[in-house]
């Protein structure tokens, strides 16, 4: 079995968030940029795991965007990943992003397409499920548990209220949360021999964005804590219903 895994970079989370142009761009001054949790410590872990197991014989990686990202590449070759591809494009455009992996895994055989179920960053927990419409792949969302027998995939996924086990032939593409694996750290070994292997930088396919980033907008800033003691019960339920309006 050949798997591809989907790296996004994001934003370390002690970064501090300003925007330019008149806050129509994310300011990248003094950011540092990491792997994507939950494409780090989910999606890329389980898929080495399986390599590890037998089930898998390859772990590919792949990312979309410009040379900076060939840092959080390196890292994820690091922890283990056999091969790495870059493609040559930048977009906060979830189809382009899409498009342009499916465009990319079309004729490479892969069995298993592994995703993060969101990036940090932007949040829209869709690229997988547009990955897996554009090659015509199953999909299944939100996993927390995936195994490999023969040719099938059992994998457990969250639902409203509970959870769900799935079962679904390859080539499948899967998104990947928390309890599919356990975080790791790279070795030195890996480490060393990451920066032998060859990050490969890919021409982008011809696709349009669907969607433009109009402006950014910070939260409102907090305010201080108000305190009640018990017996001002009446001025409380007044600030939640003329103050917080949440009564």
């Amino acid at each position: 079995m050949k798997i591809l895994v989907c790296i996004a970079q994001a934003p370390d989370t002690t970064a501090k968030i300003a925007f330019t142009d008149n806050n129509t761009r994310f300011n990248e001054q003094g950011v540092t940029y990491i792997i994507n949790p939950y494409d780090e410590w989910y999606a890329l872990v389980r898929a080495l795991e399986l390599k590890e197991s037998g089930a898998a014989a390859e772990v590919h990686l792949v990312t979309v965007g410009n040379a900076g990202a060939e840092a959080v590449m390196r890292k994820a070759l690091a922890l283990g990943g056999d091969q790495a591809f870059r493609i040559n494009a930048e977009s906060h455009d979830t189809y382009m992003v899409a498009d342009q992996i499916a465009a990319f895994a079309s004729d490479k055989g892969y069995d298993l397409i592994l995703t993060g179920k969101e990036s940090i960053d932007y949040n829209n927990a869709s690229v997988g499920a547009t990955i897996a419409g554009v090659l015509d792949y199953n999909y299944i969302g939100f996993a927390t548990s995936l195994n490999v027998e023969g040719g099938a995939v059992t994998v457990k996924r969250e639902i409203e209220g509970g959870e769900e086990t799935d079962t679904a032939a390859l080539p499948l593409v899967v998104s990947c949360q928390k309890g599919m694996a356990e975080a790791r750290i790279p070795n030195m070994r890996g480490i060393m021999a990451a920066r032998t292997k060859p990050l490969n930088v890919v021409e982008p396919a011809a696709a349009n964005a669907l969607t433009e980033i109009v402006s950014y907008e910070m939260p409102p800033a907090k305010t201080g804590v108000k305190l009640f003691t018990v017996d001002q019960m009446d001025e409380l339920v007044e600030a939640l219903h003329s103050q917080a309006k949440v009564i």
